[in-house]
């Protein structure tokens, strides 16, 4: 494949992330991919054999690695906490840098029937699961048990989620920053009373 190729490619997955975002799964359709990403008419079909659901396909998992590598760089903080924190603090920043107009382009693909290519529920689930699989793992690793950690991680995401839409139709940053300051108190209660714990992380100022 050419380098012309691929950055046509690339352009039109990041293209359809991007309108996943603002306009839902169902506004997202070929004309309007290849409008917003300049790339020629011919590229589609020639990239996406499988056409507009092969090409939202691609831009779930784009979308997923995408967020998946922040958290995965979130990870690696001494506290899980401050960890999470940073999450929220990325969601918060996105919705401000958009005008409250950039949602999840996950979820626009989750909340919409799809019945013609039932594979885009399953990937948006599988993204999801990777999500909170991470932060399931970073909990774990800080002490907390198993089934506990997994829970949270559910938990930190659908909170999080919910949180960005309530964002939207609020047109305020208010419902996340809520929810951030409540997800916040309920892991210092949880490390601190995890099984052998000592003195957990101290609270926000």
């Amino acid at each position: 494949m050419s380098p012309r190729e691929g950055g046509s490619r690339e352009r039109m997955v990041l293209s359809a992330a991007t309108l996943l975002r603002e306009y839902g799964a169902s506004a997202t359709s070929v004309d309007r991919v290849l409008a917003h990403s300049g790339a020629p008419r011919g590229s589609v079909y020639h990239h996406f054999p499988g056409g507009r659901a092969q090409l939202i396909d691609e831009a779930v998992a784009s979308a997923g690695d995408f967020i998946a590598g922040l958290i995965d760089a979130a990870m690696r903080a001494d506290d899980p906490v401050e960890a999470v924190d940073a999450f929220f603090a990325l969601w918060r920043d996105r919705l401000v840098e958009s005008g409250f107009r950039a949602g999840c382009p996950i979820v626009a693909v989750a909340v919409e029937t799809n019945d013609d290519a039932p594979q885009l529920a399953r990937s948006a689930a599988a993204v999801f699961a990777r999500w909170q699989e991470a932060l399931a793992a970073l909990l774990l690793r800080h002490g907390l048990p198993e089934e506990r950690s997994r829970r949270l991680g559910a938990f930190i995401i659908a909170a999080v989620e919910g949180a960005v839409i309530l964002c939207r139709a609020e047109q305020s940053t208010a419902p996340i920053e809520a929810t951030a300051a409540e997800i916040h108190d309920l892991l210092l209660h949880a490390l601190r009373n995890r099984p052998g714990a000592g003195s957990g992380p101290r609270p926000r100022a």
